[in-house]
């Protein structure tokens, strides 16, 4: 016996089909709202401790300025401190320099040389004074700069020949003589004789304490001799 079936078959199964792609439609947008909630808090969380990080980094930054304004007020301190106490060194230093100054003066001077003058600014010496002749400037110029740690950069300012009246007859030729030298500190001194020889540095303010009365002037305005250096001058130039 053949059945034959009357019923719409075709209509039901695509029915069925449609029903089913609209719970896998709805199933989808449920889940990807889910999805979607879950992204957008996890989202927010990442934004509210990214501002809590902000804040405080912020916080810290504040806190690390007010700590660099301090190193820098206290490196600012430190600087002048270290100033004062280079100042106060200086000054005990230099409260020999006097000393030191008229003990190396006496000590290159040769022969043939005597000193009118000698002034002193800070640490630059201006010796005004009548020799013999040329070369016994010359040799001074050595000196001051060669044979002693206490001097550096001796400059001849100016020489002017002139003549000294020993007599209504004796007229002796002189020649007058202006030196600059800039003085050294002990500090640099003491250097300098830490790098040389110890034999080049040996009688070196021997006679400090000689000279109390000097010391106390850190500003020398000397006259160790006057005009009659330049007699004294010519009469040792004078031929037996």
């Amino acid at each position: 016996m053949i059945l034959i079936n009357l019923l719409p078959h075709r209509e039901a199964a695509r029915k069925q089909r449609r029903e089913a792609f609209f719970v896998s439609l709805g199933i989808a947008a449920v889940f990807g709202a889910v999805v979607a909630t879950g992204i957008y808090f996890w989202l927010d969380a990442q934004i509210n401790s990214q501002r809590d990080k902000n804040t405080f980094l912020q916080a810290e930054i504040k806190r690390l300025d007010v700590q660099i304004k301090d190193i820098a007020t206290l490196q600012q301190e430190i600087a002048a401190l270290r100033a004062r106490q280079e100042a106060v060194e200086d000054l005990q230093s230099d409260r020999n320099l006097p000393v030191h100054l008229l003990e190396e003066i006496v000590r290159q001077m040769p022969p043939g040389v005597y000193i009118i003058d000698m002034r002193q600014e800070n640490l630059l010496i201006t010796v005004r004074g009548v020799a013999q002749s040329n070369e016994r400037i010359a040799e001074f110029l050595r000196n001051l700069g060669h044979n002693t740690p206490w001097f550096t950069k001796p400059e001849l300012v100016e020489i002017v020949a002139s003549s000294v009246s020993l007599g209504p007859r004796d007229l002796r030729k002189v020649a007058n003589f202006v030196i600059r030298v800039q003085m050294q500190r002990a500090s640099a001194v003491s250097a300098s004789a830490a790098s040389a020889p110890a034999s080049a540095v040996v009688g070196q303010g021997a006679r400090t304490a000689s000279a109390p009365a000097l010391a106390a002037s850190p500003t020398a305005s000397v006259a160790l001799t006057t005009a009659s250096g330049a007699a004294a001058a010519a009469s040792a130039a004078k031929p037996n």
